[in-house]
């Protein structure tokens, strides 16, 4: 039987847990952070909060990655802590919707940026789309090295744009910011809700680290690399953060930012005539960026299904030539274009169904206790650092998380909570044949 090839590298890995966060979201949701919250104090403590629990959802996922090198990530962990169908009902949404829903959008958003500088209607933004889907597919599939290169070039392009960004702010920024305590304008409940509600759009810029651990079957020395570039990339994504915001508030007063549909655009425009063009570039760069690591990360969740009986028995074919999960990224790619051909229908399904991915987070993080418990003797190549404290920080912040959404946006999570449990009699459909490896 082929076995994928365990060529990924350390840097590699870390561009992919960079990469996978930085997509379109900082060049956008700090304006509507500092609608919530206009004081430069607040803004920079909310991002810098958001990047504390990132690191500590990090460290946390750092050693279960440690514990099973394997591919699939999350996937293993959910199902060697509470059974198969969990891990199941990760992989069903994260095909089905998540990530094949989240290459639909980039690449639409990828089209619309191109069209700055190569004038298309709306047929040849979709047109556009489907062809950077299948290119990006075609590298995948001939090797997992391919899509690695790819990640770090282009991780690399968008890191460089970004630095751009943080360097026309600090060296030629003129706007007035004042750190000081006086600048908390705001007092009170509204303060409390008001960043509570912006750590929340926060925390959803910060997703994507955790693809680094979906690789782990095809990483050299899986059990110190995957750990390390979770927790790299998280420390790096969160100083880019900062520093851009920073750089934000440097050319652009705190309440014209607020009134911002554009942020990064009209920022970089203050110092230099052709910034709406370059941020274009960039967030075009950024967003290609993106789904090439999706289209190498997220099929080794299927991948691994399939090998544990949970899934179609194909789905885990490596191809004999290039040691890639061929068919995986194929069926991915090509919902993603069928969600791409109904985007506005299948637009707010996303939307719903990504808040219950933070349900997974939750349960993955606590399943830490089950297994220093259950598995006391296995070897362990890295050990959370400030464990217990360190995993229940990252639980509680993400139990607040779902708490919050469920609240505030009720209809959001029971749709999404209802798309799961249609997988459910999948599931069982698999389960019901006997496969070995089905719990």
């Amino acid at each position: 039987m082929t076995k994928l090839a365990k060529e990924l590298t350390l840097y590699g890995l870390i561009m992919v847990a960079i990469g996978s966060c930085i997509g379109s979201g900082i060049f956008i949701t700090p304006s509507q952070i500092a609608g919530l919250i206009p004081s430069p104090v607040l803004i920079l403590a909310v991002w810098a909060i958001g990047g504390v629990i990132t690191l500590t959802g990090a460290l946390t996922f750092g050693e279960l990655g440690s514990i099973f090198p394997k591919a699939g990530g999350i996937y293993v962990f959910l199902k060697e802590a509470y059974g198969g169908w969990l891990g199941f009902l990760y992989g069903w949404a994260y095909l089905l919707i998540i990530t094949s829903g989240s290459i639909a959008v980039l690449s639409l958003a990828f089209s619309y940026y191109l069209s700055f500088f190569i004038p298309m209607n709306e047929a040849g933004k979709i047109m556009t789309s489907i062809i950077a889907i299948s290119i990006l597919t075609t590298l995948n599939v001939l090797r997992a090295k391919f899509g690695e290169m790819f990640s770090n070039i282009f991780t690399g392009l968008k890191i460089i744009g970004i630095l751009i960004i943080i360097c026309v702010g600090i060296f030629y920024g003129k706007s007035d910011i004042s750190f000081r305590a006086s600048s908390l304008s705001l007092s009170g409940n509204s303060s409390l809700s008001g960043f509570g509600v912006a750590l929340v759009g926060v925390l959803f810029s910060y997703g994507g680290w955790q693809h680094a651990s979906f690789l782990a079957g095809e990483t050299k020395n899986p059990s110190r690399n995957v750990p390390v570039a979770m927790i790299t990339g998280a420390i790096v994504v969160t100083i880019i953060y900062l520093l851009v915001n920073i750089s934000y508030m440097l050319l652009l007063p705190v309440n014209v930012i607020t009134a911002s549909e554009k942020v990064a655009a009209e920022a970089v425009s203050t110092i230099l005539p052709f910034g709406g063009r370059l941020v274009a570039a960039i967030i075009a760069v950024s967003t290609l960026g993106t789904i090439g690591i999706y289209t190498l990360s997220a099929p080794r969740i299927y991948y691994a299904m399939a090998e544990d009986g949970l899934f179609f028995k194909n789905i885990a074919k490596v191809h004999p030539v290039f040691k890639t999960p061929v068919n995986a990224i194929i069926v991915q790619s090509v919902w993603a274009i069928v969600l791409l051909l109904f985007w506005r229908t299948f637009e707010n399904l996303i939307t719903y169904t990504v808040s219950v991915e933070w349900i997974f987070f939750t349960l993955a993080a606590a399943g830490i206790f089950i297994f220093r418990k259950k598995l006391k003797h296995i070897e362990r190549p890295y050990k959370t650092f400030g464990y217990p404290v360190t995993p229940l920080i990252f639980v509680f912040i993400c139990t607040w998380f779902v708490l919050n959404i469920t609240i505030s946006k009720p209809l959001h999570m029971g749709i999404g909570i209802a798309f799961l449990l249609l997988g459910l009699p999948v599931y069982f459909f698999f389960r019901k044949k006997n496969l070995p490896s089905s719990k």
